[in-house]
């Protein structure tokens, strides 16, 4: 008797304990739902955008999509509510010359770029990178043309998106 009591506290505290992890588990998954971030900005609904004779930070006017409030339309900027790994795509479009070089900006630093080099016999070009970063609460994420560039901001073309892990 006394060792099926000594298995039955074994087996009691074993399943208290899995009791407390799927409790843990079902509490991060709550948290997790609770801190969904997630945009989307075009940067129309204008036409031609720059060039600009110094380097600018691109304003997507056009929000799709901004689950969280964190892209400010006004500014360009993603502002991260939270922290953690997230995940930005930036597309862009221009016509002919000149080319279009832009800049994906972690705070003051740049990331990653996307170049489309002048289009000699077509009459357009396109070009996009994507990048996973790791954010603390505060930090900003944007995009910057460089001097000389410009894109088409119409017709959903030049994008700007981004989302929480």
């Amino acid at each position: 008797m006394c060792c099926e009591l000594g298995a039955l506290k074994e087996k009691l505290a074993a399943l208290e304990a899995r009791l407390q992890d799927g409790e843990k588990k079902i509490e991060a998954l709550q948290n997790k739902e609770r801190k969904t971030v997630v945009f989307t900005a075009e940067a129309g609904p204008r036409g031609d955008i720059g060039p600009f004779n110094s380097e600018t930070t691109l304003v997507y006017q056009k929000v799709i999509t901004n689950v969280g409030n964190a892209y400010n339309s006004s500014t360009g900027v993603f502002t991260a509510p939270y922290a953690g790994v997230y995940y930005f795509t930036f597309f862009q479009h221009a016509g002919g010359r000149p080319g279009t070089l832009l800049f994906l900006y972690k705070n003051n630093e740049r990331m990653v770029q996307t170049q489309a080099h002048p289009a000699v016999n077509e009459t357009a070009h396109n070009a996009g990178n994507a990048v996973f970063l790791q954010l603390q609460v505060g930090d900003r994420v944007y995009v910057r043309m460089d001097p000389n560039s410009h894109v088409y901001g119409s017709g959903y073309h030049t994008t700007f998106s981004g989302f929480l892990v």
